[in-house]
């Protein structure tokens, strides 16, 4: 208690005098509370509108952007009510991509009244929160999903699908870290007053760290933009953005951070956000999250999905979807944008795409690529890249490969006070009655990222009578190049090692799904190439969870940019200039030129002269 009551007020103290040195003027603006994601919340803090040359036609869409979209829960009632608006023109819309996403902007724009055709891949919707059943009935995963409670759009979304209250199970407010040999470690935001001192007291009573990395830890977010933000969001928030050309070990070791302190805690984190360690993630992307941490209580509470992602998360926005009548056309790539192009060679228009094996052509009034990013650099004609650099730019982004596994056992893994609850799998276990934890779990002592034990977390989907614990843990880049049955083998040799019990339990079933290119590399300078959803081409869009918003490549993200492509497109669709009156005027101007064809044509017939009529003379 003592140790807790001094690095308490260390920290306090720091953040005292760190907020003293910005030099702010006084203030009587109290700090935020802790409020339940809610559809109307006031904010607090003062914030800026994104600049007028954001490039965004749609005030919706400019929402999105700009400091205040990080405290605006006023985005869930816009994301759950829909776009508001009906075009008076309809136009046909081609979506590239099935994933969250693309059909968040097809739930918008079939709202607003448009008639919208999908394409996917895939044999199945969900981009990289797919999941699937195998041919033994197994629900399998493409990663981890995890729901903070900071993501306001996608909770709007699933309110609006129905889902919310029904596919989400809330977890303790604590994030844990389980160490070599079955020591735990917590960040515990459990606490009577709400952000930012539930986050403070968090890291000084954390057992992850010893007195002198808190320290030292103290003394680093003491003297972060963080605070700053406490008083003058859009400082501390302009400060974050600043970050983005260094990482974050380069910015936490300036001024006080440790190795010991990245080593045990910051680095499982950063591989949690993008599969990439201290070293190598940008600064901006780390202290963006632990902003909103410090800002909102909730944006720290974790969710789970009552089962799988097609369950829980897809199904709902499908049924939405066939009540408007979208079609969704699966196992169906795009071969080939078919474009338009002026005198010079230079596209002007997307007037369709070719489908499918037999690259049967498509028309649309408007394209929309909803693609991850080994997605659309597939997809992009060079000469896009040659007379744009918005398209270029997007080569220069790299992305992380991936190994998702699942480990089934005969017991409860995560169960370490009482070896025969961790033996028993008898009767009816179900709706989280397994043994052991039931949270997300994070760990400085293996190769996985993060991890969970599914048949607890989310046991709709995953729990099954007479077996134990489904242990889903993603492997980075480390482990990527290893065969499956090594990194089975891997799994389950780290997870004893934090789990000594475990080792009197069996693997009964195992899986591997490995991703080769998967999240958007998230290290220094990177952001500034990172496309809007509305391109130089006037109809053609991109969408997906690496285009431009102010958040990380994640569920959360890919919802804000389907969001924003629908609003862009919805504001871009009426009027004498509108996406409409292009097709037409396109039309107008193909068929003009075609009959000038002809006429030429014809004309070029009747000036030919008989070879007999030349020989008779």
């Amino acid at each position: 208690m003592v140790r807790f009551a001094t690095a308490s007020a260390y920290i306090l103290g720091c953040a005292a005098a760190s907020i003293s040195a910005f030099h702010l003027p006084s203030t009587s603006t109290p700090l935020a509370t802790h409020q339940t994601p809610t559809s109307s919340t006031t904010t607090l803090f003062s914030t800026t509108a994104p600049p007028a040359d954001s490039g965004f036609k749609s005030e919706s869409a400019k929402k999105q952007i700009g400091n205040n979209a990080f405290l605006n829960t006023d985005l869930m009632a816009r994301a759950e009510n829909g776009p508001g608006k009906k075009n008076k023109e309809k136009l046909k819309i081609g979506i590239v991509g099935a994933g969250l996403a693309g059909m968040i902007a097809a739930m918008d724009l079939a709202d607003a009244g448009h008639d919208i055709e999908m394409f996917e891949l895939r044999p199945f919707v969900g981009g990289k929160v797919s999941s699937w059943l195998d041919k033994e009935g197994n629900h399998i995963e493409m990663g981890l999903h995890v729901f903070f409670g900071c993501y306001y759009n996608l909770f709007g979304i699933m309110k609006r699908t129905g889902s919310f209250d029904t596919e989400l199970r809330i977890k303790e407010h604590v994030h844990t870290f389980v160490n070599e040999g079955g020591k735990l470690g917590a960040l515990d935001f459990r606490f009577p007053i709400g952000a930012p001192v539930s986050g403070l007291q968090a890291f000084a009573r954390t057992e992850q760290l010893g007195l002198e990395d808190k320290f030292h830890n103290a003394l680093r977010l003491g003297t972060s933009p963080i605070v700053r933000a406490l008083i003058d969001f859009d400082g501390g928030m302009d400060m974050v953005r600043d970050l983005d050309d260094i990482t974050f070990t380069e910015w936490f070791t300036q001024l006080g951070g440790k190795r010991g302190s990245l080593d045990r805690m910051w680095d499982p984190i950063a591989y949690a956000l993008g599969f990439v360690d201290c070293d190598h993630i940008s600064a901006r992307c780390m202290l963006t999250i632990f902003m909103l941490f410090a800002i909102r209580t909730e944006a720290s509470v974790l969710r789970m999905l009552e089962g799988s992602p097609q369950t829980g998360l897809h199904d709902p926005i499908l049924k939405y979807l066939d009540d408007r009548g979208v079609k969704i056309n699966l196992s169906t790539g795009c071969r080939e944008l078919v474009y338009d192009t002026d005198e010079d060679g230079k596209p002007t228009r997307v007037t369709g795409i070719k489908v499918g094996p037999k690259e049967t052509l498509r028309e649309f009034d408007a394209v929309v690529c909803a693609l991850d990013v080994p997605g659309i650099k597939k997809v992009l004609p060079q000469t896009f890249r040659d007379h744009f650099p918005m398209f270029d730019n997007i080569y220069n982004l790299d992305t992380v490969p991936i190994a998702t596994v699942q480990v089934r056992f005969d017991g409860w893994v995560t169960e370490m006070e009482d070896d025969a609850r961790m033996m028993d799998i008898s009767g009816d276990q179900s709706n989280g009655r397994g043994g052991g934890i039931d949270n997300l779990l994070y760990s400085a002592d293996a190769e996985f990222s993060c991890f969970a034990d599914l048949a607890v977390t989310s046991p709709g989907d995953y729990y099954k009578e007479g077996e134990g614990s489904l242990i889903q843990a993603v492997f980075d880049e480390r482990a990527f190049s290893r065969s499956e049955d090594q990194i089975v083998q891997d799994c389950i040799d780290q997870l004893h090692s934090l789990f000594p019990s475990s080792r009197k339990l069996k693997c009964t079933w195992s899986n591997v799904v490995k991703l080769g290119q998967s999240l958007y590399r998230e290290k220094p300078g990177q952001d500034k190439f990172r496309p809007k959803q509305a391109t130089p081409i006037s109809n053609f869009f991109l969408a997906g969870s690496y285009t431009y918003q102010d958040y990380l490549d994640s569920m959360e993200g890919a919802t804000r940019s389907g969001l924003m492509v629908a609003d862009e497109i919805i504001a871009r669709a009426d009027g004498p200039d509108g996406l409409k009156a292009q097709t037409a005027k396109a039309h107008a101007v193909r068929e003009a030129n075609a009959a000038k064809e002809e006429s030429v044509a014809a004309s070029s017939e009747k000036a030919k002269v008989p070879f007999f009529a030349s020989v008779v003379a």
